[in-house]
């Protein structure tokens, strides 16, 4: 947005979704600058018996000013106030019935009672209570002025203005209130979301901790045992070797150094060895054992620790979700092996493993009964960002979404090799 566009003046109600919200104050004073004009000139020659020609220029000045009040509501008070004021003045010049109202006549009060409404919609507290003040002072000051006395209905024009002002007021400070809700509402999400991301992003590299280490371990066991384990072993092997088992002691204890910023009190005692494709299987029948129908299809490949982590940690989140939202529905689960395809839809010439993908696919149908409402409410509502930096973490894609019939799908594909896990 430039700064001319923001110090550009907005219509009142310009920010209400439906279209015809929008139009409606344009309408209103519309109706209201053509009913008023001609009516005010009518009322003020025929029945107060002022000049034609004044009438109408104070007829011009109290209801067309009602156009600008859409936009500039407290610059069309201005011109609509001291027009109010100065036809109560005219008024004093001619002789009226004692039955006429003034200094206000009904008319004037209509259009004024309009405006104070739009004022109260745009502007401060600050300002809507010096209208006010002004609009009763100038209300009292006539009057001491009143040709036929003054008594209690000569104060509609302070009353209804003050009622007018009031409820455009509360109406704006509650449009005002309901905006910094739903603006919060948003942050709030935003920020449950991101938290949700780091949490699963600090249990990954909890995890990998544990799946690497392994390696590190083994790599320090057989450097350290290499002297022994091999006979006659040359004095620069062998010093490579204590090199070799050093640098990994160091990065292990600068793993766990790395790793206590990330752990949390809850999490010092996950010591059991992290799970894989071997797992999965005890998961599908832990879950079966809800209720739900479950059909499992097994792999038997040897994959990395990482991708078989990550392929066990989808399937555990995407039954969670199937438990939460379509308990008792039937699910299907399957793991397979194929070679990742080429540009033309046929499979890569490469030699080996090269270009091998796991594919993690989970798929369930809608439950038998629309559940009335999730099993869980504690939980955060954000279980595919997990999968999603699973998969990103091992180079792989993921597609998940609900399908026509009601169900919901969630497929991964895990790159098996070195050169493809990025």
């Amino acid at each position: 947005m430039t700064p001319v566009e923001a110090e550009r003046p907005r219509a009142l109600l310009a920010g209400a979704s439906r279209r015809w919200v929008r139009l409606l104050p344009w309408a209103v004073a519309f109706v209201l600058c053509v009913v008023l004009l001609p009516t005010t000139i009518v009322v003020l020659t025929a029945d107060y018996g002022l000049n034609g020609g004044v009438a109408s220029a104070l007829a011009v000045a109290q209801s067309a000013p009602l156009l600008l009040a859409v936009v500039r509501p407290l610059h069309a008070w201005y011109v609509v106030f001291a027009a109010d004021v100065a036809g109560a003045l005219a008024l004093l010049g001619v002789d009226f019935e004692q039955r006429l109202l003034w200094p206000f006549p009904p008319m004037e009060l209509v259009g004024y009672v309009a405006l104070c409404l739009a004022l109260g919609l745009r502007e401060r507290r600050r300002t809507l209570v010096l209208v006010w003040l002004a609009t009763a002072g100038a209300n009292v000051g006539l009057g001491f002025a009143a040709p036929h006395g003054s008594g209690a209905k000569e104060l509609l024009f302070t009353i209804l203005g003050g009622v007018a002002l009031l409820l455009g007021g509360v109406l704006r400070e509650r449009s005002e209130v309901q905006r910094r809700l739903v603006e919060q509402e948003t942050i709030s999400e935003a920020e449950r979301g991101r938290r949700t991301l780091l949490e699963e992003r600090a249990r990954i590299a909890r995890e990998l901790h544990d799946v690497v280490a392994h390696h590190m371990s083994v790599i320090t066991v057989q450097a350290d045992t290499a002297e022994y384990r091999l006979a006659a072993l040359p004095p620069d092997v062998r010093e490579e070797f204590t090199s070799i088992a050093a640098t990994a002691r160091e990065s292990l204890g600068e793993m766990r150094r790395l790793l206590g910023v990330l752990r949390n009190e809850e999490a010092h005692g996950e010591l059991a060895p992290q799970p894989g494709l071997a797992q999965i299987g005890q998961l599908v029948e832990a879950t079966a054992r809800t209720g739900g129908p479950v059909d499992f299809t097994p792999c038997d490949a040897e994959v990395p620790e990482a991708v078989g982590l990550s392929a066990y940690r989808i399937v555990q989140e995407a039954l969670a979700n199937v438990v939460r939202h379509a308990p008792g529905a039937a699910t299907h689960v399957s793991l397979s092996v194929s070679r990742l395809a080429d540009g033309r839809g046929g499979e890569q010439p490469v030699a080996g493993r090269g270009g091998e993908r796991l594919t993690v696919l989970v798929v369930n149908e809608p439950p038998p009964e629309p559940p009335a409402g999730p099993l869980e409410v504690g939980g955060t509502g954000h279980g595919l960002v997990g999968m999603r930096e699973r998969v990103r973490l091992v180079g792989g894609t993921l597609d998940a979404g609900p399908l026509p019939d009601g169900g919901f799908r969630v497929a991964a594909q895990l790159p098996l090799t070195e050169e493809d896990l990025t």
